[in-house]
């Protein structure tokens, strides 16, 4: 487990975060279609907070993308970075999954982040935030649609619908289980709207959530239980 310090140059302030999203979003790629799917390392990146302690662990599980195995995974500590505003939330995970993706002894492939990416009201969620900042390709699977808007998906299995800011489409709803809940997906960086949902769908074999997510929670949960105590100890 790697323990992160938060850089000396991190945004302190609304405005300060906000301009450095302005700065990096016309970095983003969306003309690359992307890794194919089934093909490759495909890892999943997630986060687990104790705001009481000051405490955020992020945790990086690597998957072959053929059998869904798990080659590789790491994770990181740390203070958390900056102050629960909507919007920025980028800002008190990067840190710490960057510490953890830098962890990992294999290069981890595309990227699936439990959150979002262009489906963001600046357009800049952490999934892109994340893909400009490592040059990896990058997605975002949330599990609810954020402000955005839209029809539900039919009913089976790989149904999908636009995910809308008005008339833009940021994104679309997938149906990862026949009759369930949809996910949110959207474009990080260097990967195609297509590629995405294709590479969630193909992740996502038996639950709602993409394995990537489900195994990448669960080791950064574990990862916060056990540093906690040793850092409010400090």
């Amino acid at each position: 487990m790697t323990t992160v310090c938060t850089p000396a140059d991190w945004p302190g302030t609304e405005e300060e975060a906000r301009a450095v999203q302005d700065a990096l979003r016309a970095r983003v790629v969306l003309d690359e279609p992307g890794p194919p799917p089934g093909t490759g390392h495909v890892t999943g990146v997630d986060v687990a907070y104790d705001d009481e302690r000051d405490v955020v662990a992020a945790a990086a599980v690597v998957l072959d993308a053929a059998t869904l195995d798990v080659v590789a995974e790491a994770t990181a500590v740390g203070r958390i970075s900056f102050p629960y505003v909507p919007g920025l939330l980028a800002f008190r995970e990067i840190p710490t999954v960057l510490a953890a993706l830098e962890a990992l002894p294999c290069a981890p492939g595309l990227v699936v982040c439990d959150g979002y990416g262009l489906a963001h009201p600046r357009r800049f969620g952490l999934a892109s935030h994340l893909g400009v900042l490592t040059g990896l390709p990058t997605v975002g699977v949330a599990k609810n649609p954020f402000t955005f808007t839209y029809d539900e998906p039919a009913a089976p299995r790989g149904s999908t619908s636009p995910l809308l800011a008005g008339h833009e489409v940021v994104g679309r709803a997938l149906r990862t289980r026949q009759g369930v809940k949809p996910v949110f997906v959207s474009v990080g960086h260097r990967v195609s709207l297509d590629n995405a949902c294709a590479h969630t769908l193909a992740l996502a074999p038996a639950y709602r959530l993409p394995e990537t997510t489900r195994r990448a929670d669960a080791l950064c949960r574990r990862a916060l239980r056990e540093a906690a105590p040793a850092l409010t100890a400090d």
